[in-house]
């Protein structure tokens, strides 16, 4: 790897360099950025941490640049990164079958 000696750099020269070593920056934090996003799709119910309390729980509903947008059951907005998104956990109800489960059962539709 080579190394710059800084010191030895013009003023305009070390701006030069840090614009280019904070495009750098930028563009790796936008692969990190997409490489989680594509952990999820739109649809796929999420859960992350916001400040102190209990864990937010919604519904991923759009891509931006740097983040994703979840719309929680109440109808918040969130811009969240996705770096900070879990899957959530399903929570099953007395009478209500978990999406993921797999069912044998049939209910057959009846027609009058």
């Amino acid at each position: 790897m080579n190394r710059i000696n800084i010191d030895l750099l013009t003023e305009s020269e070390l701006v030069d360099l840090n614009h280019r070593i904070v495009e750098r920056l930028r563009m790796i934090r936008q692969l990190h950025a997409h490489k989680a996003m594509l952990e999820f799709r739109i649809g796929d119910r999420v859960s992350f941490q916001a400040h102190a309390g209990p864990p937010i729980t919604g519904v991923l509903t759009r891509y931006n640049r740097k983040s994703v947008s979840v719309i929680t059951e109440d109808g918040q907005r969130w811009n969240v990164s996705p770096q900070l998104l879990r899957p959530a956990e399903s929570i099953a109800q007395p009478g209500k079958k978990d999406a993921h489960s797999s069912s044998k059962e049939v209910i057959p539709f009846r027609q009058k």
